[in-house]
């Protein structure tokens, strides 16, 4: 298990005490000791643009170079500075913010971090008091979960509550985005016409119509997932029609039976439950918009090179 950046603070000072190093160095040299496995040490962040491992060693970096305790000689480089080894000379048994905050650099720098009405907190709240195991990047990818699960649950109440047509038309407007079914019009035309031995409707899979995407839709409250059955009836039907690819969407779940049934049939069959579905809308704009762009930037190392 990766521990949090906090942890971290310790054994990275202890590393870059002993000569200058880079942040890419002390990862590899931190998860062989502590035994990380090689799925752990690539595990990402959330938003998949960083190893979290790193994220974590950044920020333990960042925080102490705040402290006065890590200085930069070089560009991606680090060492311990004099107030540091001093430090690592009293043996702590860990380095936390808790224990920055006696440095008056690193108080300051919390206090212009959090802006003035931070100042008279300073004292009494150090960073991170809410989730103190997590990096800034961490909370965010947190804080951008919560809002994505919030946002998948009232979608999928949203569509139980309004009738099947509604949800046809639904499946419409998700499908044309995402680069099936032709138009608007002729994916509507192709849609909703039950009673066709289990399809609820025939999509194109490209503009052209050069081959065909078989339908069906169950809009079931999420204690009613969709078992074998369903599935099995829906593949019978494609096999009488001569099709090989169908999409079976669920506002609720599939059972494990009906996802391994799919696995190993001759034809293509794709499951979509709830969540998927209201990952989809999410990202192709269907249902939603969006009411808030947050841009956060990163040191632009290049432009401060000088080679």
């Amino acid at each position: 298990m990766i521990p949090d950046y906090q942890t971290l603070m310790l054994p990275v000072l202890r590393l870059a005490a002993a000569g200058e190093t880079r942040a890419a160095d002390i990862a590899e040299r931190i998860a062989d000791d502590l035994g990380l496995t090689q799925e752990e040490r690539d595990e990402l962040l959330p938003s998949g643009r960083q190893r979290l491992l790193h994220n974590r060693i950044h920020w333990a970096k960042f925080y102490m170079s705040k402290a006065g305790l890590i200085a930069s000689p070089a560009r991606g480089r680090f060492v311990a500075t004099d107030r540091g080894k001093a430090l690592l000379a009293t043996a702590p048994e860990r380095i936390d913010v808790a224990l920055l905050m006696q440095e008056p650099e690193f108080r300051e720098f919390y206090r212009k971090e959090g802006g003035g009405a931070a100042q008279e907190r300073v004292s009494a709240r150090p960073i991170d008091t809410a989730t103190p195991t997590k990096t800034p990047e961490e909370q965010i990818d947190a804080a951008h979960a919560a809002l994505m699960a919030a946002l998948r649950d009232e979608l999928l109440q949203r569509i139980l509550s309004n009738s099947p047509v509604f949800f046809e038309q639904l499946i419409v407007d998700l499908l044309v985005p995402m680069g099936y079914g032709g138009s608007h019009k002729d994916a509507a035309a192709q849609l909703g016409r039950s009673g066709d031995g289990g399809v609820d409707g025939i999509v194109n899979e490209d503009r052209l119509g050069l081959d065909r995407i078989y339908v069906q839709a169950k809009r079931y409250a999420p204690s009613n997932p969709v078992g074998r059955p369903d599935v099995n009836g829906f593949v019978g039907s494609l096999v009488g029609l001569g099709a090989t690819k169908g999409v079976f969407v669920t506002t609720s779940s599939f059972s494990q039976p009906a996802r391994d049934y799919v696995k190993h049939l001759t034809q293509r069959v794709i499951l979509i439950d709830g969540q998927e579905l209201a990952d989809l809308m999410i990202e192709h704009g269907v249902g939603v918009r969006g009411y808030r762009t947050v841009e956060f930037k990163r040191l632009d190392e290049d432009f401060f090179g000088e080679e």
